[in-house]
This record gives C-alpha cells, sequence and structure tokens, in this order.
C-alpha cells in the first residue's frame, strides 16, 4: 500500500494539486473500498490495483484544477451522471468539500456502493442516486461525466437537471470531434480543455459546454 500512496502522492503533485494528508487517506481508502466491492459488484472492468491507482483515481484527479477553476473555489451543486463506481463524483467530494455531489447511475448496486463509500469515509457532501438521469431535475450548477456516452445523448438526457446558468463538463479521450459536430444548435462548447494523466501516455481532454 505504501508504494501506491508513493504514487497517488506524485501524481497528486504532477497535476499540481494540494491534498491534505487526510484527503490522501480518503483517495486510498477508496481505492480500497473498489477493490474489496468490485468482487462483488462488478463495479469495473479493472481488476489491477496499480492500474487502478492510475486509470481511476489519477484520470479523475485531472477534473479537480479545471473545476476548481470553474467554481473558483465556492459552493455548488455537481451531477456526476453514469458515476458507476463513483467515478469521478467520488473523487470530486473527497478533493472538494465545498462541492455538493450526487453520483446518478441506473444501476442500484453502484448506487448503493456509493452511498456505502459516502457512511464509511463521512463524506456529507455526497450521495448515490439510483435512476435514470433524465428523471432527475436538479437544479445541478456543474453536470460531470467520464466515458458516459456520446455528447448530444449526454447534453439531452441531463438537460432538465442543469440549472440556468449552469454548464456540462465531459471528460473523453481524443477529440471528439464528430460528437461536437453533433450536438444540437441550443448548446454550444466554450473551451476544450487538454487533460494530462500522471503516467499515463494517452489522449484526454474535457469538454465544457453550456445552454444557450
Amino acid at each position: 500500500m505504501s508504494d501506491a500512496l508513493a504514487t497517488l502522492k506524485a501524481g497528486v503533485s504532477d497535476l499540481g494539486l494540494d491534498l491534505s494528508p487526510a484527503q490522501l487517506d480518503q483517495l486510498m481508502a477508496y481505492l480500497g473500498l473498489i477493490q474489496k466491492w468490485n468482487k462483488v459488484y462488478n463495479l469495473t472492468a479493472v481488476r489491477d490495483p496499480h492500474e487502478m491507482l492510475t486509470y481511476h483515481l489519477l484520470d479523475s484527479l485531472t477534473a479537480i484544477a479545471p473545476l476548481v477553476r470553474h467554481t473558483q473555489g465556492q459552493a455548488a451543486k455537481v451531477l456526476d451522471v453514469g458515476s458507476g463506481g463513483g467515478l469521478p463524483g467520488i473523487v470530486l467530494a473527497i478533493c472538494q468539500p465545498e462541492l455538493d455531489v450526487s453520483c446518478v447511475d441506473t444501476v442500484g448496486k453502484k448506487a448503493a456502493f456509493i452511498q456505502q463509500v459516502a457512511a464509511t469515509l463521512k463524506l456529507p457532501n455526497l450521495r448515490g442516486i439510483h435512476a435514470r438521469v433524465e428523471t432527475l431535475t436538479g437544479p445541478f450548477d456543474v453536470i460531470c461525466c467520464r466515458a458516459f456516452a456520446s455528447l448530444p445523448d449526454f447534453v439531452s438526457w441531463s438537460r432538465s437537471a442543469l440549472a440556468g446558468q449552469g454548464v456540462w463538463m465531459a471528460m473523453k479521450g481524443k477529440h471528439p470531434q464528430a460528437e461536437i459536430d453533433g450536438l444540437p444548435t441550443n448548446v454550444k462548447v466554450f473551451h476544450v480543455e487538454p487533460l494530462s494523466v500522471p503516467g499515463l501516455d494517452v489522449e484526454r481532454c474535457m469538454i465544457w459546454m453550456k445552454p444557450v
């Protein structure tokens, strides 16, 4: 576990994040919970603990700095759509206690896992919701997803949950130009941000969108 903690600390440093020892401990505890529950609940296809750290934790941590820049450290309501095992929602809740984070998933076991994490890690700003995102009304200031669906589907399914001045934040792999071209005319991409995952030589980006 000490090797994993060292890898996490190095990644956090590479990303320029300032996390407390308690937050690092929570991230490691969350990783342990994914590994434990994954055997029963099939939360993620990634089974190797080191790969989980890189592909899940560090990958999700790339969202922190851009989100802090957007919220300027102020309180905000965030909805993580198709959250699965809580990525990036749980990571956001741990690293940004000022956020009120809801993770929605259509699979009951995954929503239950998120509730379990909230209780175990004592995260009052985190909740798991078992529902289809189309049924939620919000309002949420930021609606995010990671490898969830195409951008047109993501914005259309979650539109009713977005606050009037809210934004969408989609974590993607390669620049999804075809998906951007397919967005409805009343949704505008206002920023595309390249992301670099420590320890991973892969293309990642974040697509910021808002209604027009």
